[in-house]
């Protein structure tokens, strides 16, 4: 203590240790009137011990913070020891000093800073600590049952009169719908386009070998209900199984034209008869247009239209620009041909001549020419049966390339040489050179077949060495293009034959479709 007397030489010690003795002092005090006066009306001068007290413990809080003798001071009486006090930051020992484990001391302060009557003090007593006042916060939160008055029938809501059975039930049953909802059709077309047929893959591998003739019939794709006008394989070689038809019943469709020969998909377009279609390059589009005056791109696995152009005609042929499969182009009962931009949706060029209808449309290799075939026969002249335009001016570079008095419903491109073959009304082939001033080639004609007004199509093998076309006897015939001789007739259905188009990979496969609505292979 002498020490501690030395150490402490200032005026503020002192006082500060005066001023913590003389707040015992008063605590005992205080405690001793409070029990005095407990039967008694409540002291009037509580609100001045009151503010009181809080003043001297204030003092006391400013001294202990600048001397060692106030903490030591006040840790005894508060039950602390100085070490643990000192220890302590001296930010913090009058919070400490007031969340301390419940003591005597904690007691008394609590009783001199609010007097309270016995009542009151013996609820604080047994009020409970802080875990008990978190259960009963929570089981407040718990809705009690009220009393309804008789007559007034309670609201309740949805989720609890099905209960949790009930509302399990209805997430199985809409997740079963939404799952039946992608129908196994969609299913195999997205499987299809995403796997390589087992009867392709051989083929895939080695070189290309050269086209065969189909000897019989396979199978037959039954399904549309109305005439099928065209029929292609996809011209990329893993999706070469797919096979689409386009029919006069308003449909087209994909099919698994090689392995299972089951329907994949149906698009339903048009509002009309759908007259022309053809596969974009890359094998995920097709082109299509129909009589309800409209042209359509759309994406074959998802079935959405990429774009639905109004052609304000009859669409009777429509062909995507080599090289760039954005740009199509549309022709049919209309003196013009227009080309569209599919990312624009609009008219980009219109090449117009004196005609009534467009029936065939061909791009030259390069895509910078193209040959349109029209209706313009008169009895003296073939004028403007065929003409060659070109694209970028769309300027008429010939008009007398033709000079017999048939129509050409159909036009076929050679894979390899600079020509091209068109179908006439007059039960023949004509090849013309793909180069100015297109001649016609008078030695070479390719017969046997019959045309009679239909739309009867001619296709190269992919090597380019047989030529096949349809016949309106229903039969299938195919050519040596460099001798002009029949190589088969293949006797393919009973109505009118208007396509046969040659597998691009299996050698000696092919695909034909009828006036009667049958697809066969």
């Amino acid at each position: 203590m002498e020490s501690l007397v030395d150490y402490e030489d200032s005026d503020s010690d002192g006082e500060s240790s005066n001023i913590l003795f003389g707040c015992n002092r008063q605590l005992e005090t205080n405690q001793d009137t409070t029990v005095a006066r407990s039967s008694g009306p409540k002291p009037t001068e509580s609100k001045n011990t009151d503010t009181l007290y809080w003043t001297l413990s204030e003092h006391a809080r400013n001294a202990s913070s600048q001397t060692g003798l106030g903490s030591a001071v006040a840790g005894s009486k508060i039950g602390i020891s100085t070490e643990e006090l000192t220890s302590l930051p001296q930010s913090h020992i009058g919070s400490e000093r007031r969340y301390t484990p419940f003591d005597n001391s904690r007691a008394a302060t609590s009783s001199i800073a609010s007097p309270v009557t016995p009542d009151k003090l013996s609820s604080q007593k047994t009020s409970p600590g802080p875990s008990q006042t978190h259960r009963h916060a929570s089981s407040a939160a718990v809705k009690r049952p009220q009393n309804v008055p008789s007559g007034i029938r309670p609201y309740v809501s949805k989720r609890q009169r099905l209960g949790p059975t009930s509302a399990t039930q209805k997430d199985d049953v809409s997740s079963k719908q939404s799952v039946e909802d992608v129908s196994p059709t969609q299913t195999r077309c997205v499987q299809m386009l995403s796997e390589v047929c087992d009867k392709v893959k051989p083929y895939l591998l080695g070189k290309p070998r050269g086209a065969g003739i189909p000897r019989r019939p396979l199978r037959s794709l039954e399904g549309h209900g109305g005439p099928v006008n065209t029929v292609h394989w996809c011209p990329v070689p893993q999706l070469s199984h797919l096979l689409l038809s386009a029919s006069m019943d308003k449909t087209v469709k994909v099919w698994d034209g090689v392995d299972s020969g089951q329907c994949l998909r149906v698009y339903r377009d048009h509002a009309e008869a759908v007259r022309d279609a053809c596969w974009s390059p890359c094998g995920r589009r097709f082109l299509s247009g129909s009589f309800d005056n409209s042209a359509a791109v759309t994406d074959v696995e998802t079935g959405q239209q990429v774009v639905k152009v109004d052609c304000r005609f009859k669409v009777m042929c429509v062909a995507l620009r080599p090289g760039d499969e954005q740009v199509f182009l549309c022709g049919g009962y209309s003196p013009v041909v227009k080309a569209w931009d599919t990312r624009l949706a609009k008219a980009v060029k219109v090449y117009s001549a004196a005609i009534q209808q467009t029936l065939a449309i061909l791009f030259l290799k390069g895509g910078v020419e193209f040959i349109t075939s029209t209706d313009s026969v008169s009895r003296d002249s073939a004028e403007r049966t065929l003409i060659a335009w070109d694209y970028q001016t769309t300027a008429r570079l010939s008009n007398q390339i033709f000079h017999e008095r048939y129509t050409c419903p159909s036009l076929a491109l050679h894979p390899a040489e600079d020509s091209f073959v068109a179908q006439t009304n007059g039960n023949y082939m004509a090849v013309f050179s793909s180069q100015r001033p297109y001649r016609m080639n008078k030695r070479r004609c390719y017969e046997g077949h019959k045309v009679e007004g239909y739309a009867v199509h001619c296709e190269f093998s992919p090597d380019g060495g047989v030529l096949a076309t349809g016949s309106s006897t229903g039969s299938a015939h195919f050519y040596d293009y460099h001798s002009g001789r029949t190589q088969h007739t293949l006797r393919a259905h009973d109505q009118p034959c208007l396509r046969v188009a040659l597998h691009p990979v299996l050698p000696t496969t092919a695909a034909t479709c009828d006036w009667g609505g049958e697809v066969k292979m």
